[in-house]
């Protein structure tokens, strides 16, 4: 159960910052408040546009898919918002509602592309999970014996 929930939160952490690394990536630049609205308490989140715009340019989305994950990303702002505002639940439970949310949104915008774009999205969660852990001063994962 532990473990469980220890790699849920870790794929909550990756899929939730996996958009705003990639898009400080591209720019180039240090500035992210720039491309971020503020939440407060030092959060931030990306305007569905601008992730639009991202994934658009590294998988090079068609525009049927740029018009669905835009949908996307704006459903999960708008549940994002809601969940927030919601002080009948645990910043617990609030986690966890938000992991998944970022779960289902991932899934339905992989879902949308082809085998070609998926590897690249696979790709793209897995450096960006690698350099959350490097920033958190993590270890990855231990493998566990048998």
């Amino acid at each position: 159960m532990f473990k469980s929930g220890l790699l849920a939160l870790m794929l909550a952490v990756l899929v939730y910052t996996v958009t705003p690394s990639a898009i400080a990536q591209d720019n180039g630049s240090n500035d992210q408040q720039s491309q971020m609205a503020p939440m407060g308490h030092g959060h931030g989140h990306w305007d569905p546009q601008q992730r639009t715009d991202m994934l658009t340019k590294r998988l090079n989305l068609t525009a049927d898919q740029q018009a669905k994950v835009l949908d996307i990303y704006k459903s999960d702002q708008s549940q994002m918002e809601s969940l927030r505002s919601d002080s009948s639940l645990s910043r617990d439970q609030r986690h966890e509602k938000m992991m998944d949310i970022h779960k289902a949104s991932d899934e339905q915008i992989r879902a949308l592309l082809d085998p070609d774009q998926q590897k690249k999205w696979d790709e793209m969660q897995a450096h960006h999970h690698e350099g959350m852990q490097h920033e958190n001063g993590q270890a990855p994962p231990a493998q566990p014996q048998q």
